[in-house]
């Protein structure tokens, strides 16, 4: 998967603001049971958000995590929501369509 450019970036947060957050992350952290449900969140939806009450540098630090570990990328960061993107690999799945 590439990189987002700054331009999908803004499209993807503009398509999630109607969304709410379908994972939390809470007082533990990053667990493995909490990467496993945002693995499967990205899987059925491709766009998640996921709520971390967290400091903005753990937030940073599991964003790199995630992107890392479940190969999705950080369409945004607002206040304590995780904005969270991972293109289906099977084009039948794809739900979303970027642009250019």
């Amino acid at each position: 998967m590439g990189t987002l450019t700054s331009a999908q970036r803004k499209w993807l947060r503009g398509m999630s603001h109607t969304l709410r957050p379908v994972v939390q992350i809470g007082k533990n952290g990053l667990t493995e049971a909490v990467l496993a449900q945002i693995d499967e969140a990205l899987e059925l939806h491709e766009l998640i958000k996921v709520q971390a009450a967290a400091p903005k540098d753990e937030k940073r630090e599991m964003a790199e995590r995630i992107e890392s570990e479940l190969q999705a990328e950080l369409a945004g960061l607002v206040g304590h929501v995780l904005i969270l993107y991972r293109q289906n690999p099977d084009p039948e799945l794809q739900t979303l369509d970027l642009p250019d």
